[in-house]
């Protein structure tokens, strides 16, 4: 009888070799996935994913007084997603979303987790990273991960050779402008801290230093970056080089280094002769921390921010670039999601999609701008935590009974000091997105079919991963992970 061996005892095995190899179920060189040519060597791929910066935060999307050039050439020589959403307008989840390709609730990480958490990324859950390492690729992650602080659920078990940066959110330490209760934040590279409370003015020229290395050091084979700043999170911190450079303040600064960051990505990329053979994506994780006022961003025109499910919560700035394979200059106004970016990578590398079951779905007809393509969604639903609170139809929209927080008339923070937050509720509201971006105008009692059709979906949802609101469970949600007993 041979050995059993499991699925990560199988990924480190494989190592580099594999990509000599044909995984069953994966196309080969031969079989040209569409990021390839007969003759040509698999795809690099790069995710840079900033912390809660909101829609209008970057020039081609409407910034003031601040600007992102690298970020809107970016855009000027590949696609703008004006409906990108993330799977939740938090922190964990969105990028649980992010890496596994699923709701946050189907891998049973709703909530956003701190430095006491027990739980972690399930090890059965295959991450973009650990998909990518089958087929050869080097993988790295530069920056904040939260997807548990615990060796187990660290990136370096979870497909990525390479970590350096922060196990959760950068407030998530002693000076905490509220919560004193926080430990000392650890600086991990590997597995291991090596420094407590760092300079944050560092923190972004780090993650790209490293970033850049790993590019050039990787620039004959493939490889999978993924970037995911700690910035514009507050509290806010810039280098030197960027301090007072904008007329929007700290945050202005902030942003316009992270721009900086994309524009030493690329510039690598040119110099190593590589742009062409690089997928590029950026986006960030979820909406505006509005009560932070002047050391926040804006989702304007959308509605409220971070922490909401409504669109200045999960839509978010988003741009795609490939010379040669993404038209330059387009912009697709289709609903697709972060979940997305799993399957659409896997295509294009000719990778076996996970074993369990996702969420996400190829959207490379609509990054690569194929005529007529539509989104592979028939519905995208707005969870907060375990409760299901909105539910997208093409351009309909209908949120269910729920309690939001909200500044409403309230001034929000200064200086680093956030304001408290107002309790607000919204009844069963239908919205036109074409013509109503910003949720103002409930138009249900126009449109009753539309309403029936959408809470029919709503409940397919309930019954497929729950909704508390409505004390049910669902019946596909997987265990999250968790650290192991310690025995006596």
């Amino acid at each position: 009888m041979e050995p059993k061996i499991s699925r990560r005892q199988f990924i480190k095995a494989a190592g580099a070799g594999a990509a000599a190899l044909t995984v069953p179920g994966c196309a080969s060189i031969s079989q040209k996935p569409p990021g390839q040519t007969s003759n040509s060597r698999l795809p690099n791929f790069i995710i840079i994913f900033t912390d809660d910066q909101g829609y209008a935060d970057v020039g081609c999307f409407g910034a003031k007084d601040f600007e992102t050039p690298n970020l809107d050439r970016m855009a000027a020589e590949g696609l703008r997603l004006t409906d990108f959403y993330v799977a939740a307008a938090v922190c964990t989840p969105s990028r649980a979303a992010l890496m596994t390709g699923c709701y946050p609730q189907r891998v049973s990480l709703p909530y956003v987790l701190g430095p006491k958490a027990e739980i972690g990324i399930n090890s059965q859950e295959q991450t973009i990273a650990e998909i990518l390492k089958l087929l050869g690729y080097a993988t790295a992650c530069y920056g904040k991960w939260h997807l548990g602080h615990h060796t187990e659920f660290l990136p370096t078990r979870h497909g990525f050779d390479e970590y350096f940066g922060l196990p959760y959110s950068n407030d998530m330490w002693p000076r905490h402008p509220s919560d004193k209760s926080y430990p000392d934040l650890p600086l991990i590279e590997g597995e291991n801290a090596i420094d407590y409370n760092p300079d944050q003015t560092k923190l972004t020229t780090w993650y790209t230093e490293r970033a850049v290395r790993f590019i050039e050091k990787n620039k004959n084979s493939p490889f999978f970056l993924y970037l995911p700043h700690s910035m514009p999170h507050v509290p806010l911190h810039v280098s030197d080089k960027f301090k007072g450079k904008s007329k929007q303040g700290l945050y202005g600064d902030v942003i316009m280094e992270i721009d900086w960051s994309v524009g030493r990505i690329f510039s690598m990329l040119k110099r190593l002769d590589i742009d062409k053979n690089t997928l590029v994506i950026f986006t960030s994780d979820n909406g505006p921390w509005l009560s932070y006022g002047d050391n926040a961003g804006s989702a304007s025109p959308l509605r409220e921010g971070k922490a909401t499910t409504f669109e200045g919560g999960q839509r978010v700035p988003a741009i795609c670039r490939w010379p040669g394979k993404i038209p330059a200059g387009i912009s697709c106004s289709e609903l697709v999601t972060t979940m997305d970016i799993l399957p659409t990578l896997a295509k294009l590398a000719g990778a076996q999609l996970p074993s369990l079951p996702i969420d996400g779905k190829d959207i490379w007809p609509l990054m690569s701008g194929h005529r007529g393509a539509k989104s592979p969604h028939e519905a995208f639903f707005y969870y907060n935590a375990w409760a299901l609170e909105a539910v997208r139809s093409g351009k309909w929209k209908l949120h269910l009974p729920h309690s939001y927080r909200t500044l409403s008339a309230k001034k929000p923070g200064t200086g680093g000091q956030p304001a408290g937050y107002e309790q607000a509720k919204i009844n069963l509201a239908l919205f036109d997105l074409e013509k109503d971006i910003a949720e103002q105008h409930d138009i249900s009692a126009k449109y009753p079919d539309v309403v029936t059709r959408l809470l029919g979906l709503a409940e397919k949802m309930r019954e497929d991963l729950g909704d508390s609101s409505k004390n049910m469970t669902g019946e596909n949600r997987r265990p999250p992970g968790h650290i192991p007993e310690v025995k006596s």
